[in-house]
């Protein structure tokens, strides 16, 4: 039962990142997770 418990949380949290994802790049933005998203190119590399 712990198990199940366990993999539908891990299935919750896949999904609301993947969600994420998602809108973000239907917004526009090319690296999500980069404060630079919205305005680079794609290529996250550029702001080290």
């Amino acid at each position: 039962m712990e198990n199940i418990i366990l993999i539908c949380i891990l299935c919750a949290i896949a999904a609301a990142v993947i969600y994420f994802l998602v809108r973000e790049k239907k917004k526009g933005k090319k690296c999500p997770g980069c404060p630079y998203g919205g305005k680079c190119s794609g290529g996250c590399k550029d702001h080290n």
